[in-house]
């Protein structure tokens, strides 16, 4: 190569390199899609929509949701892994996706902790223990007492193997020594359908979707599992009240890039999340629901919060021995 050719190549590596902030400063300049890996209507989704629709003015961009059920919210998300690191596909995953599908999938596709760059929790969401209306039982203790009469004729609904309704429950009917049969959906959205409709009999879910039934009577709240009761559902006793302070347990929701997006677009992402929890009205919209706003946010507390998640569900998951395929 002359030396002519060599100036033209290093002058034009230079431009590409000194173009790189600018793409990021421009960016967004299209639509952004966002993979929720569950069905339309669960907890996920709900608090989703509620923090993309702030989001979405801050970037001056939409970012429509695709909903992509199934496996416990691991085909979503591994569909996102591997999505182009360009900003324009990110995940609002979850505990179940983030720090249970380790332990539950043993042919996982992704790492949560390696293969997705941190962008930011969105919530931390309670989760409670809910009975169809027509189940013989109005306090904790009296759906035990159900449960363990006969360990076989209750059905646990949940949604998909992974998910936080499945594995909150799986430490819920582990420390009361039952294994009640387990009906799965694609999403905490259609078992709460079911729920309402008495198809199945019982599940523990994260509360920001299930609070409207609640209120409304048409699904029984047997206790909260957190030490605080919650401004939303304030009549719910917490698992403490309710005799069973052992079990304590509380999911998340958060925003996830695939693997190799730049950091000012992830930084982007970030400080966007940070001003929708941060305006008034989006977090007013959360705190109804049952949602908390997050002491941490941003990538760091995000990746540490993942790690620990693995650390805190692995165990539980094992002593239980359930196993996805």
């Amino acid at each position: 190569m002359g030396k002519q050719a060599k100036l033209a190549a290093m002058l034009g590596a230079a431009i590409l390199a000194g173009g790189a902030p600018a793409m990021a400063q421009a960016y967004p300049t299209k639509p952004i899609n966002v993979i929720v890996p569950y069905a339309p209507g669960g907890n996920t989704d709900v608090v989703a929509r509620i923090v993309l629709e702030h989001m979405s003015q801050t970037l001056g961009q939409a970012l429509p949701i695709e909903n992509i059920g199934g496996a416990g919210g691991t085909t979503g998300s591994s569909r996102a892994a591997k999505a182009a690191p360009d900003g324009y596909t990110i995940l609002v995953g979850q505990m179940g996706t983030h720090g249970a599908a380790p332990a539950l999938y043993p042919n996982l596709s992704y790492n949560p902790v390696t293969d997705f760059e941190h962008v930011s929790q969105l919530s931390d969401t309670p989760i409670a223990v809910f009975g169809k209306k027509a189940l013989p039982a109005n306090t904790l203790q009296e759906l035990i007492a159900l449960i363990k009469a006969d360990p076989g004729k209750l059905n646990n609904g949940h949604g998909g193997v992974g998910s936080t309704s499945h594995v909150s429950c799986l430490l819920f009917t582990a420390m009361i020594g039952v294994r009640p049969p387990q009906v799965a959906y694609r999403g905490s959205g259609p078992a709460l359908n079911d729920l309402i409709s008495g198809m199945h009999d019982f599940m523990c879910d994260q509360i920001p979707h299930t609070v409207p039934q609640v209120l409304a009577g048409n699904i029984k709240a047997f206790a909260i599992a957190t030490p605080e009761r919650s401004p939303a559902i304030p009549n719910v006793p917490t698992t403490a009240e309710a005799g069973m302070p052992a079990f304590v347990a509380s999911g998340w929701n958060a925003m996830f890039a695939p693997k190799g997006t730049p950091k000012a677009i992830v930084d982007r992402l970030a400080a966007a999340v940070d001003a929708a929890l941060k305006n008034p009205a989006t977090r007013k919209r959360l705190e109804e629901i049952g949602a908390v706003i997050p002491a941490k946010t941003g990538p760091e507390a995000l990746r540490s919060l993942v790690a620990s998640e693995i650390e805190k569900w692995t165990p539980v998951i094992k002593a239980a021995g359930v196993v996805a395929n």
